[in-house]
């Protein structure tokens, strides 16, 4: 509906300019031209390829008749099952009351903004929807440079160099690994430089791990072991257990953070109220884990980084400047080589380039300008998830049960991303 010009001065000056998200346009995008014929190969949207594992989707149907309105922070038997979950994973001693439900992180991330008055932090390059969250809300950002040399990972010195100017200033850090866009993740000994960084400047430290169950080699650890007191860690059902449609996202916080967690449940109270009834019985089945979900990880992170591995082989082979991932299912290659030959056809920033990419091959992948870099930045983001992942999880659990998945693997459980790099070798030969 058009807006009347007399009313357009009331919109939130904070909204104007902002697009929908990316990740959600592109997805958008290559579904109507999928719907008008066209053969897209679809690498934009980082939606996990994997099911839901079927005692998860059986809970859901067992409790789809719970229609009560639950706690706004979730409800209780949920809260113990992701704190021991926590417990589990990071050896860590946090109680149920550490533990706040939202529908997806997300919306948990955006209320955060809401109830703590403080500027965000985020390493460049970084997940496309943290810095529109803080425009809208009307906080400042600053970008924290990065580089691919160091497999594009904030270093404490860059951390405290933005702080040590004002060192009381109120600050939210955000710290995305695996990371999505790169795929990379840090090592114990970066976790604790920068843990030491935030503890000093007493920065509120969000760590999103909602990748971490999917770091290939299962050893994923939180920040919050180094920084306890200032850091909340941030996961979901999403990424690690294919229900991102479910929309079901936790925060948890030490006890020193009671406070900010009690600010941003009365914020909900007044917005969604409460996370869908039937997704919080049954994310309880997820949270206690089992051996069931447990292979499922396992052949989850195997399938991934065959698939990753395959990718990132094929981009280098093309002169094409790419970390190799480490968890998640991302890359972010580097044309920067192709840059005369790009510029001689016209095309003069990531935008054009994953524009005309999209025309001339039906491969469909996001601008680097999407995270935050700037238009000239001669790189994107590849979301390696065009692949039925089911038919991977049988294959990986059955053929390849004793042995490493190889390329043999990815041309069987991957066939269109085998035939998006073919199409980008061409394409790419071709400028």
């Amino acid at each position: 509906m058009d807006i009347p010009n007399d009313h357009r001065y009331a919109i939130n000056l904070n909204v104007r300019g902002i697009q929908p998200s990316a990740t959600l346009r592109i997805n958008e995008l290559s579904n109507q031209l999928k719907a008008e014929g066209r053969d897209i190969i679809k690498l934009g949207l980082g939606q996990s390829p994997f099911p839901v594992p079927q005692r998860v989707v059986e809970a859901l149907q067992h409790n789809a008749h719970e229609k009560d309105y639950l706690p706004v922070k979730g409800l209780k038997p949920l809260r113990e099952a992701i704190a021991g979950y926590i417990n589990r994973s990071e050896r860590m001693r946090c109680s149920w009351e550490d533990v706040l439900i939202g529908p997806g992180s997300k919306e948990l991330l955006f209320i955060l903004q809401l109830a703590y008055y403080g500027d965000l932090l985020i390493p460049r390059p970084s997940w496309v929807s943290y810095a529109p969250q803080a425009r809208i809300i009307g906080r400042s950002v600053h970008w924290l440079p990065t580089h691919a040399e160091n497999n594009w990972q904030l270093t404490a010195d860059e951390l405290d160099i933005i702080c040590r100017d004002d060192p009381s200033r109120p600050r939210i850090l955000i710290l995305n690994y695996p990371s999505n866009p790169t795929g990379c993740t840090y090592t114990d000994d970066q976790l604790l430089a920068i843990a030491n960084v935030a503890r000093k400047y007493r920065l509120i430290l969000l760590s999103d791990e909602i990748y971490g169950e999917v770091q290939f080699d299962g050893r994923h650890k939180s920040i919050a072991r180094y920084y306890p007191e200032g850091t909340i860690i941030s996961t979901g059902m999403s990424k690690w257990l294919g229900a991102g449609g479910w929309r079901l996202g936790t925060f948890i916080f030490p006890p020193e953070l009671r406070p900010l967690q009690d600010a941003m449940a009365i914020i909900a109270s007044e917005t969604y109220t409460a996370t869908s009834a039937p997704i919080q019985y049954a994310a309880i089945t997820a949270f206690n884990g089992g051996d069931d979900i447990d292979q499922y990880l396992h052949q989850s992170r195997r399938v991934l980084k065959v698939i990753g591995e395959f990718m990132h082989r094929r981009l280098t082979e093309m002169n094409v400047d790419v970390r190799k991932p480490e968890g998640a299912f991302y890359l972010f290659p580097d044309f920067g080589a192709y840059r005369d030959a790009l510029e001689k056809q016209d095309i003069r920033t990531s935008a054009d380039f994953c524009k005309r990419l999209l025309e001339d091959t039906g491969i469909a992948i996001l601008p680097a300008s999407d995270f935050g870099f700037p238009p000239d930045q001669p790189s994107a983001r590849l979301a390696f998830v065009d692949f039925d992942g089911t038919e991977a999880l049988k294959l990986a659990a059955s053929d390849y049960a004793d042995r490493e998945p190889d390329d043999d693997f990815v041309r069987q459980a991957g066939p269109r991303l085998v035939n998006a790099m073919d199409k980008l070798e061409v394409w790419l030969k071709s400028l």
